[in-house]
């Protein structure tokens, strides 16, 4: 028997589920990376400014890990149930399994484990992705699922996500999916704005940034939650029915954006309120925020040659 697209045909195969997301990973590698990094230069910064600089450096990777990272979460919105159903089509078998559904912004996930797991002499531990982000055609993903011959509960939950549907699921969870993702990119570069304020004698505007990247996170919280409003077709197989609610990414991003505005609306206040403490915490130079806390121009470029002109230009006087 020759192998055909990699399998042998004509023989059950194995099925596994499917693993962390590989770009999830990644993101979250690199975020533990340069955490790693600062901590390993850690013990170099003396005094007290080096826990204000941890403090700082820890919130801060950790606001821009979690924007990036819930773009490849299925966590915006989950449903579990366990139901006594069909298995595979022109077949009477039943099965028992466990149904997940698993709703990110660039498509969704579904879960089949059967309880117990070996049922019909097969192991029932299915984990498929359809997704229609861009460059991604669902209907052909959900062909090549037709023709692998997938479990009809993968099926079922497949269709309704599908163009074709008389649901509407998959207009409006890839709309809501795609805003809430351009909102959440647009807060990450405002992040790393704010960064870049914060490190200058500038922050003010680093605290404003933040305010800013607070309230696009919670714009993208709301762009998603505003499915909720729309009633969606009813989800049943056999006599259990699917219902979904938000989930850990929906939450996350809820409350990284609220924390966002805690610490941008600190920042804001201790500027005008106590500017030295503000200084300490962000150790920059007194001097360097002298002009900017009596309310002058941050960008008071401190020439000599300005100054000299300046000097001459008061003892000019004109002879008549």
């Amino acid at each position: 028997m020759t192998l055909w697209d990699g399998v042998l045909p004509f023989y059950p195969q194995s099925r596994h589920s499917a693993g962390f997301s590989v770009p999830l990973l990644i993101v979250i590698l690199v975020f533990l990376s340069l955490a790693l990094s600062f901590l390993l230069i850690l013990p170099g910064i003396r005094g007290h400014s080096r826990w204000f600089w941890l403090v700082r450096v820890l919130l801060s990777l950790f606001i821009g890990a979690e924007i990036v990272a819930v773009h490849f979460s299925a966590e915006w919105s989950i449903g579990r149930m366990s139901t006594n159903t069909s298995y595979k089509a022109f077949s009477a078998a039943r099965i028992r399994a466990d149904l997940g559904l698993h709703v990110g912004l660039e498509g969704i996930n579904i879960t089949l484990k059967g309880t117990p797991v070996q049922q019909m002499n097969e192991t029932i531990n299915y984990n498929e992705q359809f997704s229609w982000r861009l460059g991604d055609n669902y209907a052909e993903e959900y062909e090549e699922a037709l023709e692998k011959g997938l479990p009809d509960p993968v099926l079922y939950l497949a269709e309704k996500f599908s163009r074709s549907s008389p649901c509407g699921l998959y207009r409006q969870y890839r709309l809501a999916g795609h805003y809430a993702s351009v909102t959440l990119w647009v807060a990450f570069c405002l992040w790393l704005l704010s960064n870049v304020l914060l490190s200058m004698p500038v922050p003010l505007y680093g605290g404003v940034a933040l305010l800013a990247t607070g309230t696009f996170a919670l714009l993208s919280v709301l762009v998603f939650a505003s499915i909720a409003s729309v009633p969606l077709c009813p989800l049943h197989l056999g006599s259990s029915a699917l219902t979904t609610h938000y989930g850990a990414a929906f939450w996350i991003t809820l409350a990284t954006g609220v924390l966002c505005l805690l610490l941008g609306g600190a920042v804001v206040s201790f500027h005008y309120a106590w500017p030295s403490a503000l200084r300490t915490f962000l150790d920059l130079n007194v001097k360097d925020c002298g002009n900017q806390t009596r309310g002058d121009s941050p960008l008071n470029f401190k020439n000599p040659i300005h100054k000299q002109i300046g000097a001459s230009d008061s003892l000019i006087s004109t002879n008549l």
